[in-house]
């Protein structure tokens, strides 16, 4: 049985040849302040309970932010919000400085214009290697008629207009 797998480099390769859509994972931390990530591991789980997954690293300041928090949301975001994908993706000390949002009714981020935003009850969390697996109940959310912003190959693209 094989237990080390491939190098970074070819997972990344590997894994890159599939497209992606592109969310901020928004949340509040242990002191009450907004908080959020990009985040591009996240999948549906289960349709009875809705559930989705997301993915956080570890090292990552999202990282206590979601194992001390109750409630957090998945911003999908839009074709034309790369730079805040890019912003959320930064070693910044406030990600959200000049990123217009409002609060939901649980006080957690919901970013302005997205494709979508999801609203998730934490459900529970696993171990995955260096990351942590954090389960949602979707409890809510809103959807727009926008088009995706993906990411392919190592870099952002977006859906052709059909």
């Amino acid at each position: 049985m094989t237990t080390h797998g491939v190098d970074p480099a070819q997972f990344r390769h590997l894994l890159g040849q599939f497209a992606t859509g592109v969310t901020v994972l928004t949340a509040r931390d242990a002191r009450g302040h907004p908080i959020g990530m990009t985040a591009s591991s996240v999948a549906s789980v289960s349709l009875r309970p809705p559930l989705l997954l997301v993915c956080v690293d570890q090292q990552h300041d999202m990282h206590a932010a979601m194992r001390a928090a109750d409630r957090f949301i998945l911003n999908v975001l839009a074709a034309d919000q790369e730079a805040i994908s890019r912003r959320f993706a930064a070693d910044h000390p406030d990600r959200f400085d000049g990123i217009a949002y409002r609060e939901n009714g649980d006080g957690i981020p919901v970013l302005d214009d997205v494709l979508a935003s999801i609203a998730c009850e934490k459900h529970g969390e696993a171990p995955g290697g260096d990351h942590s697996v954090f389960f949602g109940l979707v409890t809510g959310g809103a959807v727009s008629d926008r088009r995706p912003l993906l990411y392919y190959r190592g870099d952002y693209a977006s859906l052709a207009a059909g």
